[in-house]
């Protein structure tokens, strides 16, 4: 029993030992430059000039100030939307406009007044809307003292969720759109692999935040997911009695 004791000692010994021998090499020390990326670099694009209302360098110009040469009329034909004073105003009755050129995920900035005679109240009140592709309606009303069902007020995707705020100007003052949105995916049996996306704000003042669309807007009813591709801008002659809505500085850029 002495000798198996020694032995078993004796063997405890040697691994110990070997243990004690056998070094790994030490993790290596962080440098700053083991995360840094020098390329790709991004592509320099050119801010637009807040005082002369240019489009940033990359962007679609949709409205210049003189003509609608992007837009055509949704009934077919040219637009027939009055242009004047580097504006351009809903011509009631003859429908809605759209973009000739189709789009798939952008930003777009879009300058739109209400008239300082505005009438109305409600839904009856300053009346369009933009519709991404063709599809989903960023609500435009004149919502400044004028209030109306909460998932129709302005800046809502019309009837689908209520504004994080009613960040409006007063009737005489322009406001100001910039919309961020991602277009959705679809799997093959036509429901949403990636749902539509959009961020919304009105005057510097966010109103959506990320908000998953749900479908396309329905005026009655529930959204509904249609596939689609690349789809045009679509401004709303919405044909409501008060006064006509104008709008300016119409730029898109892709993403």
């Amino acid at each position: 029993m002495k000798k198996f004791f020694i032995a078993f000692f004796a063997l405890v010994a040697v691994f110990s030992l070997n243990a004690q021998e056998k070094q790994y090499p030490e993790p290596e020390r962080m440098r700053p430059g083991m995360t840094e990326f020098w390329t790709p670099q991004p592509k320099i694009v050119t801010p637009g000039d807040i005082l002369t209302n240019s489009a940033p360098s990359d962007a679609v110009v949709l409205f210049d100030g003189r003509n609608l040469d992007a837009w055509e009329s949704v009934k077919g034909g040219n637009a027939g939307w009055t242009v004047h004073d580097g504006v351009f105003t809903v011509k009631k009755g003859t429908g809605d406009i759209r973009t000739k050129e189709k789009f798939g995920s952008f930003q777009l900035h879009i300058e739109w007044l209400v008239p300082e005679n505005i009438s109305g109240e409600s839904q009856a009140r300053g009346n369009s809307g933009v519709f991404l592709q063709g599809m989903y309606e960023i609500q435009i009303l004149d919502c400044y003292g004028n209030e109306t069902y909460a998932n129709g007020q302005t800046g809502s995707v019309y009837k689908q969720v209520i504004p994080l705020a009613n960040a409006m100007r007063a009737p005489g003052e322009w406001n100001v759109y910039d919309i961020i949105y991602s277009a959705p995916v679809f799997n093959e049996d036509g429901t949403y692999k990636v749902a539509p996306v959009v961020t919304v704000i009105q005057n510097g003042v966010v109103l959506l935040n990320n908000f998953t669309i749900r479908g396309t807007t329905e005026y009655i009813g529930h959204p509904k997911v249609k596939v689609h591709g690349d789809g045009p801008i679509v401004l709303q002659d919405h044909g409501d009695p008060s006064p006509a809505i104008s709008f300016r500085n119409v730029w898109i850029r892709r993403m």
